[in-house]
């Protein structure tokens, strides 16, 4: 978080359109923190997209797309995969950009799946909100033990390798046990 992927992603799409080619823009449908139909970057700039449930939605709304920009991609699951491959084979440039990792600092599907499969991968970093050096883990700063937690500053902050401090696991699984049964997911 805050290292710049979604301002990267709306460069890159705002240059396709001055080049006259068609692009299709695309995000999840959980991700509403900013607006329901633009990508907008935590420096607030945006771009119109389209709210998707799913990866197939993507690949029936951008078939007469020369470029695809899909947002927030981690949230899309891994039939993104598949996705992303088909709409590649018909030869259209995809554009995807996501965290890589979690709050855990645990591998965060599918992008390193997506990773495999790319021709060009651009890694962006932002700066630890407690030394200042380059950072690549996003740290929540609120309880939960939900993997999948929709949030910008009030929720999570960017910390380099040495500051970032990653949940115990011990913790996570006893407070999960203490949850009623109809709470815990499976």
């Amino acid at each position: 978080m805050f290292s710049g992927k979604t301002e990267e992603l709306i460069r890159r799409l705002v240059r396709a359109q001055i080049a006259k080619l068609r692009v299709e823009i695309f995000k999840p449908i959980i991700d509403v923190r900013y607006s329901k139909d633009e990508i907008v970057s935590h420096s607030r700039l945006t771009i119109p997209s389209q709210l998707v449930k799913s990866p197939w939605e993507i690949f029936d709304l951008a078939q007469d797309a020369d470029v695809i920009g899909i947002d927030e991609a981690q949230f899309l699951g891994k039939e993104l995969l598949d996705v992303v491959q088909k709409l590649a084979d018909q030869g259209k440039r995809v554009i995807c950009a996501g965290l890589d990792t979690d709050y855990r600092g645990e591998p965060f599907e599918p992008i390193p799946q997506l990773l495999a499969i790319a021709e060009y991968i651009d890694k962006t970093l932002a700066i630890c909100m407690r030394c200042g050096n380059p950072a690549k883990h996003t740290q929540r700063v609120v309880a939960s033990r939900e993997r999948v937690l929709v949030g910008a500053t009030e929720a999570y902050e960017p910390r380099c390798r040495n500051c970032f401090v990653p949940p115990d696991p011990a913790q996570e699984t006893s407070a999960q046990e203490q949850l009623p049964l109809s709470s815990q997911q499976g």
